[in-house]
């Protein structure tokens, strides 16, 4: 498939590395020469200097047979005419804009910008995606990472394992045996900076982190038997006032459990902004790396802390002095992935990484059939794919140990009949059950022909 992808940033970047490697036909477009320079040295695209809202730039990237544009660019208005003059035109069928304006936001899919007026398929808000994924972490603070399936019944978990966890150096195929009503299953073990499925005869180690899925009314107890603690988060402290952490703070304040937040910006311009905007919330102006600070702020009562600047390194040294200061809990944003194995020698508990989030999103937007979400996990390292069964699939009406799944692909979940559970060999898959499935990226093209989706893109 031909796409072209306006805006090599971070987010532009990661989605023409993703689409790049899948062999799709990627054309960049960036006004920036350096950037578009970056791009086609590090990645199998192509790429235009200039800028994308212009038709003849739109024209020498090929989009008179493009099937679809990518508007990532740091531009709203400019992300909005680009899939304007894409579809006025040039004709392309699917158009994509990144937008973080909460004003166009609201507006986009409303009378004044109805389809024909605006012709946009979809709205990627990063900022959003980074706030859900923040907000589902302080839900499982247990876990480095979370992510909800099969509406809310199923929950992937990235646990830690510990040295006083109970099922460390037990086989897998034991905790069936040992916790025969627990309804979770280990999909993915990252072990030495390596991410692999494990085998039945597989053991965890102190120091390995694991994905697993599980029912969500076993999630407490799944936790427990892993070596983790559940507890309240009631009073959060949030590092960051832009767009992310005024959107965490919105939904806070949104929320029935009524948290109390406090949040700290530096800039003085987007502290005023965020108490305009919030009611509850307490804000306060200066360096959220200030111990001072952090003290009026509350941090050794606090229960969680969440930096979410656009600094990588503040996130994470305010993550350290929190921690320092008493905080037991505390999340990072972190763009850049190569910082991520500072994670745990730091004591910081779990991260966000916005790259992920973005093509998780973008993933969910572009695969079709029968796929109900997409995740990626890591760096793009392995996607877990949500997906209805279909009649002319070839795992319909068989058994799980009699489907030749890849080495790194494992069954995490099944929902049949709108009843959750554990997949065991003899568990038979049908037409029109509801299967969740861990896949490491070489193997997501296997996985789609099994499940006979998303061979190609709309």
């Amino acid at each position: 498939m031909k796409v072209i992808i306006c805006g090599a940033g971070q987010v532009g970047w990661q989605i023409a590395r993703h689409l790049s490697g899948e062999r799709n036909d990627v054309t960049v477009v960036d006004s920036n020469a350096d950037l578009i320079r970056r791009a086609t040295d590090t990645l199998d695209v192509q790429g235009i200097a200039g800028f994308a809202s212009y038709p003849d730039v739109l024209d020498r990237a090929g989009a008179r047979d493009a099937e679809m544009i990518i508007a990532a660019t740091h531009s709203d208005e400019v992300n909005m005419v680009t899939c304007q003059v894409a579809h006025s035109v040039f004709g392309i069928n699917r158009k994509i804009a990144r937008l973080r304006s909460q004003s166009y936001l609201d507006a986009i899919y409303s009378d004044l910008y109805r389809r024909d007026h605006m012709p946009i398929d979809v709205v990627i808000s990063p900022e959003k995606e980074v706030a859900a994924a923040a907000l589902q972490r302080l839900s499982a603070p247990a876990a480095f990472d979370t992510e909800i399936f099969m509406d809310g019944q199923a929950h992937l978990l990235g646990i830690t394992i510990d040295q006083d966890c109970p099922v460390v150096n037990t086989p897998l195929r034991q905790l069936t045996d040992l916790f025969s009503t627990l309804r979770a299953v280990v999909v993915g073990v990252r072990r030495d900076g390596t991410l692999f499925a494990p085998e039945s005869a597989d053991q965890l180690f102190v120091g390995d982190d694991t994905y697993v899925f599980t029912h969500h009314e076993d999630i407490s107890r799944t936790l427990e038997i892993f070596g983790k603690r559940t507890s309240k988060q009631e009073r959060i402290v949030l590092v960051g006032g832009g767009n992310v952490g005024l959107t965490v703070a919105l939904q806070l304040e949104s929320g029935a459990s009524r948290m109390r937040t406090k949040m700290i910006e530096k800039n003085r311009a987007c502290a005023e902004r965020a108490a305009e905007a919030l009611e509850r919330t307490i804000v306060l102006n200066g360096d959220g790396l200030d111990a001072g600070l952090l003290a009026e702020a509350g941090i050794s009562r606090a229960d969680a802390m969440l930096a979410v600047t656009d600094d990588d390194k503040t996130n994470m040294l305010a993550c350290v002095r929190a921690k320092a200061e008493g905080c037991p809990f505390t999340i990072a944003l972190v763009n850049d992935p190569t910082l991520v194995p500072l994670m745990s020698p730091l004591g910081i508990d779990a991260y966000i990484n916005p790259r992920a989030t973005t093509v998780s999103s973008i993933l969910r937007h572009m695969r079709h059939g029968r796929v109900r979400a997409v995740y990626s996990i890591g760096d793009a390292e392995a996607e877990v794919i949500e997906a209805e069964v279909l009649s002319t699939s070839p795992i319909a009406g068989r058994m799980i140990s009699e489907i030749e799944f890849p080495e790194g692909v494992l069954v995490g979940m099944l929902r049949k009949g709108g009843k959750i559970v554990r997949p065991l060999a003899n568990t038979r898959i049908d037409e029109g059950d509801t299967i969740a499935v861990f896949a490491l990226a070489g193997d997501v093209p296997k996985v789609e022909q099994l499940l006979q989706v998303s061979i190609d893109f709309f």
